[in-house]
């Protein structure tokens, strides 16, 4: 028994007297806040059910729509940022392709809706992509969808090559 209380007061005597030593010239604090202030991103989804994996960036993704014809179609997985969606029900949205495009995105079989109040974030959007020709009708119903004044709408007179999706999933990228 002397033995075990020996061994165990040396022992915490040992720890107790062991001195941790900063080095304040090789301490980061900047490094710490860097690990710690990196949001941890989640996705809320919509529609099917997509991952994340092998999602282009817009930036490839315009130079395939610049290369497609009207009537060419093409399965794509692309992260982009929204610029618009429909006032009425989130029916649709519009995401920045670059150089003031854009790329009307609608979703497969009217199946799903995405919130109206994402305009300005990040989605990964999976389905297919195409080029169209929307008529005048077409162009003055999103407009109207969209919230544009009764003379943004009359200045609507001519058809309109357009960058399609047609959306089977989308993810919706928040940060904590």
């Amino acid at each position: 028994m002397k033995n075990v209380l020996g061994v165990l007061l040396f022992a915490g005597l040992f720890f107790a007297c062991k001195e941790t030593v900063k080095d304040p010239v090789n301490e980061s604090p900047a490094t710490e806040q860097t690990e710690s202030a990196a949001p941890e991103v989640t996705y809320v989804p919509f529609g099917d059910t997509i991952t994340t994996d092998h999602a282009d960036a817009i930036e490839k993704i315009s130079r395939t729509y610049h290369n497609l014809t009207v009537g060419d179609s093409l399965n794509i997985k692309m992260t982009a940022k929204v610029n618009s969606v429909c006032q009425a029900k989130g029916c649709w949205m519009k995401l920045d392709l670059g150089n003031e495009e854009e790329v009307m995105v609608k979703f497969k079989d009217y199946a799903f809706f995405v919130p109206k109040n994402i305009s300005g974030k990040d989605v990964i959007i999976e389905g297919v992509a195409f080029v169209d020709e929307m008529s005048v009708e077409d162009q003055k119903h999103y407009a109207e969808d969209a919230g544009k004044t009764e003379a943004e709408i009359a200045e609507i007179t001519q058809p309109k090559r357009t960058y399609s999706f047609l959306a089977d999933g989308v993810l919706l990228v928040e940060k904590q």
